[in-house]
């Protein structure tokens, strides 16, 4: 049930940030961090595009780990 309530968020983040790249109003690079790290647990896609955030943009590396921490993943993050 938690990994349909996650993908459920997961895609609409994602649609939202899609419109948000378009729209003026939205941060769209903001929705679909959001998705993608909602996602990235279940979809290896988007496991390398929050690896690949990690390594690009290291002052992020801190708040997308507590990110994980929030979510519930009690393993380690996948390789990079």
């Amino acid at each position: 049930m938690k990994m349909v309530i996650r993908h459920l968020f997961g895609w609409g983040f994602l649609a939202v940030g899609l419109a948000g790249l378009v729209l003026p109003v939205l941060q769209g690079w903001l929705f679909i961090t959001l998705g993608s790290l909602l996602l990235a647990r279940d979809v290896p896609l988007f496991a390398r595009f929050v690896c690949w955030t990690e390594g690009r943009f290291p002052p992020l590396r801190r708040v997308i780990r507590a990110w994980r921490a929030r979510l519930g993943w009690q393993h380690a993050p996948p390789p990079c």
